[in-house]
Order: structure tokens, then sequence, then C-alpha cells
């Protein structure tokens, strides 16, 4: 009896401590980030101003932005295929239940959440200063990048496959590679190729602001225009965005359907 009433004093000292802590941090995240709505009201006309500034849009610059607009597109399709080829091997190396070895599978784990945790903008000023502007360090940095969540979503879905088609390969002789083939990679291959449509959309979107570093594509013209003060041209680049964003979208939805089975995403 003791012991349920101090389980129930317990339950109500984390009930109303855990509200109170998240109260508390929000203050203290208001008070520390300046978050002010009254700021945010006065420089409403300066938002105005800017918006009009950007019309009408300066539709003329669109045959310049198609190669910055088609480069974005091959870096995330770049960075996205090799994340995919380099994720794979890691998230078997990093998988609890096909890895043997602890070192091999801590090794991997930490190396698939050092990508995921340094952020792709990191990745791409790192290497724009190491071998210079243009779509290359950014394919780099989204591929570097991707590797961590693919390597994590990839894994997770390994870990959760069904045991016996792989021990029944195991017992007529079937050597590592072969189980892999023929008991893992059928079981998920439609979580594979969903995680890598998605990371490919992620990809483009990421890839535009890869550019405001110089890692080439349509975010490098979006920053030159606005140095430049070239509001109308910014319109432009922003529609072109826009349009890029939605086909990729319609395109990934399309390959998932085709590659998994409309009935499997229903």
């Amino acid at each position: 009896m003791e012991e349920q009433r101090g389980n129930l004093e317990r339950f109500y000292r984390n009930k109303y401590l855990f509200p109170l802590f998240l109260f508390l941090f929000f203050i203290w995240s208001v008070i520390a980030t300046d978050f002010n709505p009254k700021t945010l009201v006065e420089g409403f006309p300066n938002l105005v101003d800017f918006v009009l500034r950007m019309f009408p849009p300066d539709f003329d610059a669109f045959p310049s932005l198609i190669k910055p607009a088609i480069e974005t597109i091959q870096m995330a399709f770049l960075g996205t295929l090799f994340a995919s080829l380099i994720s794979f091997p890691l998230s078997i190396l990093a998988s609890n239940n096909i890895s043997t070895s602890r070192l091999v599978r801590n090794t991997s784990k930490s190396i698939i959440a050092f990508t995921r945790t340094v952020p792709d903008i990191v990745f791409a000023l790192i290497f724009v200063s190491a071998v210079g502007l243009g779509p290359f360090p950014g394919t780099l940095a989204l591929a570097i990048h991707s590797i961590g969540m693919l390597g994590k979503l990839y894994r997770e879905a390994i870990e959760v496959i069904d045991p016996q088609p792989l021990e029944a390969l195991e017992a007529v002789g079937a050597n590592k590679i072969q189980s892999i083939k023929y008991g893992v990679i059928p079981q998920v291959l439609p979580s594979f190729v969903a995680n890598t449509l998605y990371r490919f959309d992620v990809n483009v979107r990421a890839s535009v602001v890869l550019g405001l570093v110089g890692a080439g594509g349509i975010g490098f013209e979006l920053i030159m225009a606005m140095r430049l003060f070239k509001y109308q041209e910014v319109a432009s680049i922003l529609i072109l965005t826009l349009i890029i964003i939605i086909l990729s979208e319609k395109i990934s939805d399309a390959l998932r359907k085709r590659i998994i089975g409309e009935e499997v995403l229903k």
C-alpha cells in the first residue's frame, strides 16, 4: 500500500514538473531569441515594400535560369544516388540483426550519425573552400549529408525484417552475401525505394539553399540577384524554384507508385 502511494505521488509530481519545465523553457526561449511580435508588425511595411519591388517578375530572365535550374535537379539526383549507394552497405554493417561485430556496428553507426548531425550547408562551405564554387561542392555536400539520413532509415528497415527467411537460407548453407541478397533485400526494397525518393525530394529543396553559399544551382543565382537588388529577377527565380519543387514531388510520387505499387502506398 505504501509503495502504491509512493508511486502515485511520484506520478503526480512528474506530471506537473514536466509542464512546468516546458513553460519555463518557453519563457526563457522567448527572452533569449528577442521574440517580439510588435517588431514584426512595425517591420511589415518594409516587407510589403520588398514584395512589391519583385512585381512584375522579370520573365525575360527565364532563359538564362534554365541551366542553373537543371543543375539544381542534377545536384539532387547525383547526391541522392551516391548517398544511397554508400548508405546501403553502411546500414547492413550497422544493423544489429545482420552485423556480428560490435566494433563494425558501432563504427558504422558513428559514421551515419556524424553525417546526419552536421548540416548540409556546413559540408557545402567545407567543399566550396576545397574545390571552389559551382555545383560539384553542392553535390558532395548533399551526398555526405544524405548518407546520415538514408543510412538511419535503411538500418531501421533492416532491423525489423522477418528473421525466418534468413534462418532458412542459413540452414541450407547460404553465405552472408546470399542471405542478404535473397533474405534481406526483397523485404526492405519497398522501404528503400520510398525513402530514397523522399530524400531526392528533400535534396531538391536543399540544393536551392546550398546555392546561397556558392554551391551552384539556382540558389546561387538567387543570392546574386538579391545582392544586386534585382528584385524582379528574384521573383522569377522563386517562381522557377516553385515549379522545380512541384515537378520533383510529382515525379517522386509517380516513381513510388510505379516501383512500389499503388496498393502499397494507400
